[in-house]
């Protein structure tokens, strides 16, 4: 009989935010007590943007208190409008900003080894309405950004990247936030580098900048004048002062992690149907999760049946994207599917998606900058 396994005292989370030196964080909130300046571009927010430039290697960067609304700004800025081409194979923020922004989202198919969208069947997915591509660089592995560029060009459209995974990627030593139009960055409690809430956009131009600014902030110019309309997506003070002290750990972090996916491809490396994400030699990735794919007919259990048994020994993986794509599957009950499905123009990508949201699950990866996690020490 083989040896039983005994659940885990306490719970192991898919993942922990990285959380700085209390002292050190305490400090810099004096700081930001001590001038008194809490939002509108303080000290914190500045120096933070300086950072985040000499890390993401970007030209330019603009702040949000948060990914979803930098994503919104990002089309406004950029005017998109009627159809945007994107994935089905996302968190549920990367479609919903494009209703938000009255665009229709026409959903592409994926590719089935990157799992990110497949630049192959963009074309096709082409009229005359279509304004821009909206591509996820999903588990931090990035899209054919070449591939991308090349029709968004020939057609003349604009390319978004929903980069919320991919902190500090690089393709050939470009950080990732260069392609495309913009890139929006997530800095959300669970990400790699975050600021409890928040995010960013990077792009190539000063005049987009500007745009971008006034977005966010009203569509204030002056104290005189309002020049568009605009809402609230400034970073405040606090949130730029815990993200000055979370990046001194991301170096260290992201090295465990890498370490840590490589203990579990190690421990799995002989079990038949389960599967790790490919890496590519010139990409620099950013180990955000540790993704498995489940073949069920090989593997001889179902994504669902893992997931579950994991719960029985308090270890809480996540089935992604479930089941935030499975409103986009034909026959789903929730009548939000009808919806959606206009939203398709392709029976091939409604069926790479059901596929994909039965097979991949995360498993914990939580934060180990402190030498240790929920395992024990790394």
């Amino acid at each position: 009989m083989g040896k039983k396994i005994t659940p885990f005292a306490e719970p192991v989370y898919i993942t922990r935010p990285v959380l700085p030196d209390l002292k050190r964080f305490a400090r810099g909130l004096e700081e930001v007590w001590e001038s008194q300046w809490l939002t509108n571009k303080g000290a914190k927010q500045e120096r933070l943007e300086e950072k985040l430039l000499e890390i993401l290697k970007v030209p330019y960067l603009s702040l949000f208190n948060n990914g979803t609304i930098a994503l919104i700004i990002a089309c406004q800025s950029l005017r998109l409008s009627g159809e945007v081409i994107t994935t089905p194979f996302t968190f549920p923020a990367t479609p919903h900003v494009l209703t938000w922004n009255n665009i229709r989202p026409i959903f592409c198919d994926i590719d089935p080894v990157t799992m990110n969208i497949d630049p192959d069947k963009i074309e096709s997915m082409i009229t005359p309405q279509t304004t821009g591509i909206l591509g996820v660089h999903v588990f931090s592995t990035p899209c054919d950004v070449v591939k991308i560029q090349e029709v968004a060009d020939r057609y003349g459209l604009k390319v978004v990247y929903d980069a919320a995974h991919a902190f500090g990627v690089e393709i050939d030593g470009t950080g990732i936030g260069n392609f495309g139009d913009i890139s929006m960055f997530s800095f959300h409690a669970t990400k790699l580098f975050h600021t409890a809430e928040g995010g960013a956009l990077t792009f190539n131009g000063n005049d987009l900048k500007t745009r971008i600014e006034f977005l966010k902030n009203f569509g204030i110019k002056n104290q005189e004048e309002v020049v568009m309309p605009g809402i609230n997506g400034k970073m405040n003070e606090i949130q730029a002062a815990l993200g000055l002290e979370v990046l001194e750990y991301i170096d260290e972090e992201r090295t465990k992690r890498k370490k840590l996916l490589d203990t579990y491809k190690l421990c799995l490396k002989d079990t038949d149907g389960i599967t790790f994400l490919d890496e590519t030699p010139n990409v620099k990735l950013s180990y955000q999760y540790c993704v498995i794919r489940i073949n069920e007919e090989r593997f001889g259990k179902s994504r669902d049946y893992v997931h579950d048994t994991f719960k029985e020994y308090n270890v809480f993986t996540r089935k992604y994207f479930f089941p935030f794509s499975s409103l986009a599957l034909r026959g789903s009950p929730t009548p939000v599917s009808l919806l959606m499905l206009v939203h398709f123009r392709s029976a091939q990508a409604q069926d790479s998606l059901r596929a994909a949201t039965r097979n991949f699950l995360a498993l914990p990866s939580p934060a180990c900058s402190r030498g240790f996690t929920s395992f024990g020490k790394v």
